[in-house]
Formats: C-alpha cells, sequence, structure tokens
C-alpha cells in the first residue's frame, strides 16, 4: 500500500470531516505520519455532538454531515 501525505501533521487544530471520510483518525491519512503521534481512531459518529479531539495532539473533529 502506497499513501502518499499531502499535508503536515496536525497544523491546524480544528478540521471539519465528512461521513465520507469515517472511520476518523488522527493523524488523518492526508497527514505525514512520520512527525506525528501513533495513529488513534476516533469515533466521532457515536459523540452527540458530532464533535471529537484527539487524545495525543488535541485536535479538535467536527463531523459536518
Amino acid at each position: 500500500m502506497s499513501h502518499t501525505a499531502t499535508a503536515p501533521a496536525n497544523a491546524e487544530k480544528r478540521y471539519n470531516v465528512h461521513r465520507a471520510d469515517l472511520p476518523l483518525s488522527c493523524p488523518t491519512p492526508e497527514m505525514a505520519l512520520w512527525n506525528s503521534h501513533p495513529r488513534v481512531y476516533l469515533p466521532i459518529e457515536n459523540e452527540p455532538n458530532g464533535e471529537s479531539a484527539c487524545p495525543y495532539c488535541g485536535s479538535v473533529f467536527v463531523l459536518v454531515d
């Protein structure tokens, strides 16, 4: 599997995500994992407010649809 990261890891602190992006992980597949933290999956679809925060870096993900 070859996937090239196109964004720096954890460059922002708030990210909008769509259901098509699930399952949600931080860092996301588009982020460079090598300079971030271990990948953690966030069950955002189970959150009542549609938001989930990464326990490592504090980035907040918001489900917009």
